[in-house]
């Protein structure tokens, strides 16, 4: 690794980027120097501004992909090399609005129905019946698990050993409900191993959780063994838990707390996402009108 390389991921360290973000950011900047064939603090402002059209008109990358390699240069120069060059004035990426893949409560039963594994099956529906991201849900601890409340504690648990001091993608520690339902499934399960720490040990005598790859490929094999004909992931059931809170008329508010999300406007998405509560609103603004004439 090269001394400006490591430079960099210090500097995104300090900023409290999650891994996935700098392993994302150095591979743009990487690429960058690769199309020139020299090193980076050795470009510049019109040489980016050529890279970034070449981008765009020959390579045609999509959006979401154009957007991750200006983030990551833009970081690189203004952060690391410390120029502020007009061209990341200039440049911006357009905004795709896409509605997140959710299942319905029929789908995400049948998929769950088909993962065969007790640790897998368990952490899966205990994700979804807590609407968390799947590092939240592997992670679990035993005493996150407040029983007398029925409520779980989501906390920012340090990755692995490997990143140890790095916290999960937008990470935010708060309580969320835990159905009656699944805390009889938690302790079950719990039963069978008697970790004193994680609630999803590591099936080979490890002390730390299973391995987040290895849900991701068990929900994988359920989804397609299911036949629900989605491009679904662990992650759709974080927004069909959403979605079916809201048809079941939660308030917004809190859902969008139960999620984490800093802003209503990233839990507002949902409403986008079920028929059922736009035909209650319909109905709604039917009983407030009706005495007009």
């Amino acid at each position: 690794m090269t001394a400006l390389r490591q430079r960099m991921i210090e500097d995104m360290q300090l900023r409290g980027l999650a891994v996935r973000t700098q392993q994302s950011y150095t591979h743009a900047v990487k690429q960058l120097a690769e199309h020139y064939g020299k090193s980076p603090e050795r470009i510049g402002e019109r040489e980016l501004r050529e890279y970034f059209l070449h981008l765009k008109n020959e390579r045609q990358i999509s959006n979401s992909t154009f957007t991750v390699a200006l983030c990551g240069i833009k970081f690189f120069y203004q952060q690391t090399l410390g120029q502020e060059w007009k061209v990341f004035d200039l440049v911006r990426p357009v905004r795709e609005k896409k509605l997140p893949v959710v299942l319905s409560k029929a789908e995400v039963r049948r998929v769950l129905g088909c993962i065969h594994r007790p640790r897998y099956r368990v952490c899966l529906s205990t994700i979804y019946a807590c609407g968390l991201r799947v590092r939240e849900g592997v992670y679990l601890q035993v005493r996150d698990i407040d029983s007398d409340r029925i409520q779980v504690h989501v906390r920012c648990h340090k990755r692995d050993e490997k990143h140890q001091g790095q916290r999960p993608k937008r990470g935010k520690e708060r309580y969320v409900p835990l159905p009656t339902s699944a805390l009889q499934m938690l302790r079950h399960y719990w039963a069978t191993h008697r970790h004193p720490v994680w609630v999803f040990p590591s099936p080979n005598g490890a002390d730390k959780p299973m391995s987040v790859s290895g849900v991701q490929r068990c929900f994988k094999a359920a989804l397609q063994e299911s036949g629900v004909q989605k491009k679904a992931s662990v992650h759709t059931l974080r927004h069909s838990y959403a979605t079916h809170l809201l048809e079941a008329g939660v308030n917004l508010r809190v859902i969008q707390a139960y999620l984490g999300h800093s802003s209503p406007k990233t839990t507002a998405i949902y409403t986008h996402l079920t028929r059922k509560v736009e035909d209650l609103a319909v109905e709604a603004i039917s009983r407030v009108m009706g005495d007009l004439r």
